[in-house]
């Protein structure tokens, strides 16, 4: 039926349907449910088989999972009661988005002596789905229930392929035909965000064998751990190593200042900015802290987007910022300043700079990081960091990796100067 399952279309009930709501795919194990063969109902409104069309999923606007019960009406005209789990796929290619939705057909509580579910309860001091060796779900523990937002009675027999992104399932299904083949564990890492979870997170899924008394095994056994701590500090380390490498590699302050941008797009910022006080006339003392309002000139940026359509100055450009601005607030400190879009702080720039604004809504930029660039206790300029393709604002740890690299390109651009 489809190249999701391809081994398994008997063991649940599925369909896909397009977001136009015609079905598209229907596999034996819908017929053996609801009695309709492919043909007969492929290529037609999915809403025929409600038998109430009244009674359809009510959906939120930009919903990616809907579960709940349905009554369909079988081919022999009864009606069946139904607990369906759909999710939303992406479009492929020029084609439209999808829903697939699928139930199990082997429902019920597992007996209190199985010993797939007795071997999990033992072995998995966490988050747990026990497979049996066609990979279906025999079992699923409390916590993992939680992460999937999902009745655990109601997913025995589905397929991880059923509940979870395409590529992320997919890919623990290869990683538990191996288990099952050679008998040893194997560790899976991914980055996704799990049902009951407002952002997400990185994982690392255990994926273990279970054997008989034989020795043979007999299915898989599944935990995942949450290590996004450890995934953000290799990657903070990872920034602080390429930018020890990255940074300075010239006496030239525009080219150090380029570098700076390039190597934090897009690991810790979506777009950065770098703007220099113009250099002190020859005897003049040089600057701890200016006063506002202050005069910067943007000497780089970088995007994530192609040719940084998100900034407002050109390089070469020069731009004064009033006293209540991050940026003149940030060098008057001299300490970052983080500014949110939800906590107001970024309509104080409509009035000074209307254009700056129209840009913030126009790309959806939630959060900016101001860190000045300071070096043998003199002032040097501004690096800002911004936020709108990553949905989650600047942390503390975001912080302190930024003022980090900016130390390291200040004590660059000061000795290129």
């Amino acid at each position: 039926m489809s190249p999701v399952n391809p081994h398994d279309d008997a063991a649940a009930a599925r369909a896909v349907v397009d977001d136009s709501g015609t079905l598209r795919e229907w596999s034996e194990g819908a017929r053996l449910l609801l009695g309709h063969p492919a043909a007969d109902v492929v290529g037609r409104p999915a809403a025929e088989l409600l038998a109430d069309a009244d009674d359809g999923p009510a959906l939120e606007p930009g919903a990616e999972r809907w579960n709940g019960t349905l009554a369909l009406r079988h081919r022999d005209g009864h009606t069946v009661s139904v607990w369906v789990l759909a999710r939303h796929r992406p479009p492929e290619e020029d084609g439209p988005g999808t829903w697939l939705a699928v139930t199990p057909l082997r429902r019920g509580p597992e007996r209190p002596d199985d010993p797939l579910v007795r071997a999990a309860l033992t072995q998995s001091p966490c988050a747990t789905m026990i497979f049996d060796d066609q990979l279906r779900i025999r079992g699923v523990n409390d916590a993992m229930a939680r992460l999937f937002e999902l009745p655990p009675e109601r997913i025995h027999g589905l397929r991880a392929t059923d509940l979870g992104g395409r590529t992320q399932a997919a890919e623990l299904e290869e990683h538990m035909r191996r288990v099952l083949a050679t008998g040893q564990g194997h560790d899976m890492h991914t980055y996704l965000k799990a049902p009951s979870e407002s952002r997400a997170h990185a994982w690392l899924a255990r994926v273990a064998p279970l054997t008989g008394s034989d020795g043979e095994a007999i299915g898989v056994c599944v935990t995942a751990h949450d290590f996004t701590e450890q995934h953000l500090a290799r990657e903070r380390l990872q920034l602080v190593n390429e930018a020890s490498v990255r940074i300075g590699t010239t006496l030239d302050v525009t080219r150090t200042a380029q570098e700076l941008a390039d190597v934090c797009v897009p690991s810790l910022a979506d777009f950065v900015s770098v703007d220099l006080l113009d250099p002190q006339e020859h005897g003049d003392d040089p600057v701890a802290a200016p006063t506002p309002p202050v005069a910067l000139r943007r000497s780089a940026h970088q995007s994530v987007n192609p040719g940084c359509p998100e900034a407002v100055a050109e390089p070469g450009r020069l731009d004064v910022y009033p006293a209540d601005t991050p940026q003149a607030q940030c060098l008057v400190a001299g300490h970052a300043i983080v500014a949110a879009v939800p906590s107001g702080d970024l309509e104080r720039w409509r009035e000074w700079d209307p254009v700056r604004v129209a840009r913030i809504e126009e790309y959806g930029i939630h959060s900016t990081m101001s860190v000045p660039l300071q070096a043998r206790g003199t002032t040097l300029g501004i690096a800002v960091f911004t936020r709108f393709r990553r949905p989650y604002a600047f942390t503390h740890d975001d912080v302190l990796l930024a003022e980090e690299v900016s130390a390291r390109a200040a004590v660059c651009i000061d000795n290129a100067r």
